[in-house]
């Protein structure tokens, strides 16, 4: 049974605080239902759960951990009785197979996650009348004339992107009340520094003995995924308010960094040595294509009020920190 573990939480509004059994907190706050637990959005929009009042559970398949309950989303059953019993009012959906190369060598496999499975929880969200948000991405777009609005053509240049545009299509045919987020590179808390194409990058920042090869070419636009679920949280909120609210949204970091100059903020955030890192400014001839500068529009959003931006250099120093290599460098970072 979904999100029936009783326990004690705190429910806070203004001029009032108290502890509240989780059974009592499902019928004084709206339900929010996250898929995907492997991605950094997902952890952090459940951080997130009891602010605002409200209720969240999250769901995984390979990773799935206490507190997150276990879901298959290729299994058309487990998904129906997943939303029919937890009867969320709100659904975010950040589960896909979101790497370039692998999704090019397992087409198959990446089009039943982020297309088919995505129409059809469309569809069963709709069923159960809950608002459903589709994490999608700006490489939908080919990186040739940003930035880009909602309502410009998309064009996809790898197998990823053109999953992630079908994967929308899916779930604006299945669900017409349905909101679609495209965000960019995203970093933030992460168990793994692999979770994240720019966490990744801090071991080779660190090893400053080896020289390391950075791309200086494709243009990206580095997002703290705390800012992407306070923007998931807001827009829901919107829509609690407004029916009207639904369709395509961007939202991204509005600074303009390619690998190699991520790599370099990362090494001055910390005080580490940079000169080992190599900007390469030739274009990638290795692995699935990728837009060279795929920006994102976000005035959409910003119009209706919702955004938040952490700036990069505080952002990456708060997710990298318990990673850090020479803890003599923990003395001087935060000091």
């Amino acid at each position: 049974m979904v999100g029936r573990e009783n326990e004690l939480s705190i429910h806070f509004v203004p001029g009032n605080c108290r502890l509240v059994e989780e059974k009592e907190w499902l019928f004084t706050s709206n339900k929010l239902l996250m898929l995907g637990k492997q991605t950094v959005v997902v952890k952090n929009v459940y951080n997130k759960r009891q602010i605002n009042n409200w209720h969240a559970v999250g769901c995984g398949f390979r990773r799935a951990r206490p507190k997150f309950e276990q879901v298959n989303l290729l299994d058309p059953d487990a998904v129906h009785h997943t939303l029919h019993d937890f009867q969320p009012h709100v659904i975010v959906h950040c589960a896909a197979e979101r790497r370039p190369d692998v999704v090019e060598n397992q087409p198959d496999a990446a089009s039943q996650l982020n297309v088919e499975a995505s129409g059809n929880l469309a569809k069963e969200a709709a069923a159960v009348g809950a608002f459903l948000i589709y994490i999608s991405s700006d490489y939908v777009f080919d990186g040739t004339n940003p930035p880009y609005r909602e309502e410009d053509i998309p064009n996809p240049l790898n197998l990823y992107g053109k999953t992630k545009l079908e994967g929308e299509k899916a779930v604006l045919e299945n669900h017409l009340g349905a909101a679609v987020l495209r965000i960019p590179v995203l970093y933030g808390d992460v168990e793994k520094l692999e979770e994240s194409a720019v966490t990744i990058m801090f071991d080779k920042v660190q090893f400053s003995n080896k020289s390391a090869n950075m791309d200086h070419w494709q243009q990206r636009f580095p997002t703290h995924v705390k800012d992407v679920a306070t923007v998931c949280r807001q827009l829901a909120e919107k829509r609690m308010l407004d029916p009207s609210i639904k369709g395509t949204f961007h939202w991204s970091g509005n600074e303009q960094m390619t690998k190699y100059e991520m790599a370099c903020a990362i090494a001055d955030a910390f005080n580490l040595p940079s000169s080992h890192l190599r900007p390469i400014t030739d274009s990638p001839v290795l692995g699935a294509q990728r837009p060279r500068n795929a920006q994102l529009d976000c005035s959409r959003l910003e119009t209706l009020g919702i955004g938040q931006r952490t700036p990069f250099r505080i952002g990456i120093k708060e997710s990298l920190w318990p990673f850090l290599i020479d803890k003599r460098w923990r003395q001087t970072v935060f000091h």
